[in-house]
């Protein structure tokens, strides 16, 4: 949540041959509200559902693209079966100081529903924390990184898709 997998991906679409999906993207496109919206009016769960839904259209429709999740979306019962996954790693610190320093924080910080309380989001980002670890096949730290060296440390792990 807010460590710049959208970023990250669009700049690996740029230096690679590989298109983009981003799994929130998708699912305000397919059921045509924003993903604040879902969370509002019809919860958390509900907006996990969806995500299921995602994956497996994904795992039975996409190969060779790299795909941007959400940040709850390591859950998917078949995160696997959709493909390598690559966790991007950082501190709570180090997100929130990302997503602050952004010329756009207010709406950045708007669209992410479980970054509401700062208190509930650094519980929340302790608990994924190893549980983004154990699904990882790649990890990466992005940790005061320039956007370009991240790019150069995943690029030869997209040789293989």
């Amino acid at each position: 949540m807010g460590v710049g997998k959208g970023t990250v991906a669009r700049a690996l679409a740029m230096r690679s041959d590989l298109y983009v999906l981003d799994t929130d993207d998708l699912i305000e496109s397919m059921y045509n509200i924003k993903i604040k919206k879902i969370f509002k009016d019809f919860g958390e769960d509900h907006f996990r559902t969806l995500e299921h839904k995602t994956a497996t259209w994904l795992e039975h429709n996409v190969s060779g693209t790299l795909i941007s999740t959400g940040g709850g979306f390591f859950k998917v019962p078949n995160l696997k079966e959709t493909g390598k996954v690559l966790y991007l790693e950082s501190s709570f610190d180090g997100i929130y100081e990302r997503i602050v320093k952004h010329p756009k924080a207010d709406k950045k910080l708007k669209k992410r529903p479980l970054f509401q309380d700062l208190d509930s989001a650094k519980k929340l980002y302790a608990t994924r924390v190893a549980q983004y670890e154990s699904v990882a096949d790649i990890t990466i730290s992005v940790e005061n990184k320039e956007l370009d060296d991240v790019v150069d440390e995943i690029l030869p792990y997209l040789e293989d898709l």
